[in-house]
């Protein structure tokens, strides 16, 4: 058995709990917060057999696209925010961060 941790953008979140379900997955939702753009995610954590990883990662790939954004920079701490401009820097976004985890064991109680 594994664990598997799918961190998505908020984005791609409602999209990807509806495929796990019509997938069979059973999984728990949990609001995140990413550290780099300190914006809104979510962690699914879904228990599976060895032999469906590679299927629920496949759903977790085909729900979870990666796209461009504008995101302003944070002024700079203890420096001269005075000569500071923020400007729009374009990054990707979305996408998934994926862990899978050994189980050793499973209860359900």
């Amino acid at each position: 058995m594994k664990l598997i941790f799918a961190v998505v953008q908020d984005q791609d979140s409602n999209r990807l709990s509806k495929a796990l379900v019509d997938h069979n997955f059973r999984a728990t939702k949990l609001a995140s917060t990413g550290g780099f753009l300190k914006s809104g995610n979510t962690t699914f954590i879904i228990g599976t057999e060895d032999i469906r990883v590679e299927k629920a990662l496949q759903v977790i790939k085909d729900n979870c696209k990666s796209r461009d954004q504008l995101v302003a920079p944070v002024s700079p701490m203890g420096g001269n925010a005075d000569s500071y401009v923020p400007y729009p820097v374009e990054v990707e976004v979305g996408g998934a961060t994926v862990f899978v985890m050994p189980v050793e064991q499973f209860h359900q109680f």
